[in-house]
């Protein structure tokens, strides 16, 4: 593929960082603000969220209805999300729509009015989202680990935040959340596609002129405690969590951790798939995942059964976690190296995804890493590499979160005491 990868640093401090792709007819582009869940106060947990959502509730220049018909009438798309440590504004359109794109953009992240009546009017839809979420178990127990884990700090929090926290925010608690954060030096600019780089410079130039100057503000560094949360509900499936601390991104063993998460339940080859669904039928789903933050990262299996499973599925996880850290088969280590490479190019060739990966490269690296690095980083990787990394992190404090039936599920010393024996 013809790709050209160009950086750009504005005299404000805004970066902005573009992938040409030419055998594309269509460009995406994204602002990425460095706030998150993490960045808030306490009083004020899930002010990032409200802010995502305000930011499309009209502009000195345009209404709702205005933004959204912009976008649709070229036949684009415009979306965003929050998260821990990023909250993302981004569209996708055809090519010589860029312009239209980056102004929108530029607009609704400087110009947004907080209109009180659409200000109520999202409080409420947010409110709806919570009460989903809690009623939703397979969502509110990944709210409860990561608070077991994280114990009253932001890091531990819930994205979405608390009802009492959103029916208490005003709007100009939002307007000084987005002053503060908001500014040239904590946005990441990028764009992928069919395009120029020199354009684009121009194009965001212009529309975010606006933006305040100040100096970004450093979270507090995130302090994993690990532990146990259970409660009893009435439902007819358990749910679990069981995670470890694992490694940052910079870590040398981070790319053996991934691959370890994907030998260990990454798929239908997986380990935990196969012994504990597909011999024995005792669950629909689990997975273990990797999750990296900037300063830490955490290693997880999650799964959900009848509580008359349960009382054989957790020596089998268990039993697992011991194995994969004895002994790991080539062949195994080979057919995940190349889900994990094959995932990776596959998403180059979207320019939604690679959008997001050069924000994130240059949040995290501070320059955009080549699919050619990355994939000679997982080549790199040894049996020892991913045997080692299995032993550091299974030797770590877990936490366990259990929701529902969970009279079967063991207690959390037992599970340590099972895997030091």
């Amino acid at each position: 593929m013809n790709k050209t990868i160009n950086v750009t640093r504005l005299p404000s401090g805004m970066l902005i960082a573009t992938e040409q792709m030419k055998h594309v007819e269509t460009i995406s582009l994204g602002a990425y603000v460095a706030v998150g869940t993490r960045h808030e106060n306490a009083n004020e947990n899930g002010i990032s969220h409200f802010l995502e959502h305000m930011a499309f509730k009209g502009t000195a220049t345009r209404t709702t209805a205005d933004i959204a018909e912009a976008v649709e009438n070229v036949g684009g798309h415009i979306n965003a999300f929050t998260a821990r440590e990023i909250t993302a504004y981004y569209l996708k359109l055809l090519k010589e729509d860029a312009k239209l794109g980056v102004d929108i953009l530029g607009d609704i992240l400087t110009h947004s009015i907080f209109d009180a009546n659409e200000f109520e009017k999202e409080r409420n839809v947010i409110l709806q989202e919570i009460g989903q979420a809690n009623d939703t178990p397979d969502e509110i127990i990944f709210d409860y680990f990561q608070e077991t884990a994280y114990p009253n700090q932001p890091m531990g929090r819930p994205t979405l935040g608390t009802i009492e926290i959103i029916k208490n925010l005003q709007k100009e608690d939002l307007q000084h959340y987005m002053k503060t954060h908001y500014n040239a030096k904590n946005i990441i600019f990028a764009a992928a596609g069919n395009l120029e780089h020199n354009k684009i410079v121009s194009f965001v130039q212009d529309a975010f002129k606006d933006l305040p100057h100040n100096n970004p503000i450093t979270p507090s560094k995130a302090l994993y405690y690990g532990g146990e949360f259970r409660k009893v509900k009435e439902l007819d499936q358990a749910h679990i969590i069981l995670g470890f601390p694992s490694f940052t991104f910079k870590n040398p063993l981070y790319y053996a951790s991934v691959l370890l998460s994907i030998i260990l339940g990454g798929g239908m080859s997986s380990r935990l798939f196969q012994e504990i669904r597909e011999k024995r039928g005792l669950v629909y789903t689990i997975y273990a995942y990797n999750i990296t933050h900037q300063d830490d990262g955490l290693l997880s299996i999650y799964t959900g059964t009848g509580k008359e499973h349960m009382i054989e599925i957790m020596p089998l996880l268990i039993q697992e976690l011991k194995n994969i850290q004895k002994s790991i088969k080539p062949e195994e280590l080979q057919r995940t190296k190349a889900q994990l490479k094959s995932s990776l190019l596959m998403s180059m060739e979207s320019t939604n995804s690679r959008c997001e990966q050069i924000a994130r490269h240059i949040q995290i690296y501070e320059r955009i890493l080549s699919s050619q690095e990355i994939t000679a980083k997982i080549d790199a990787v040894t049996l020892d590499d991913v045997i080692q990394a299995a032993r550091h992190i299974f030797h770590g404090k877990p936490t366990l979160t259990a929701l529902g039936p969970i009279k079967n599920v063991p207690s959390l010393s037992s599970i340590i005491e099972s895997l030091s024996s």
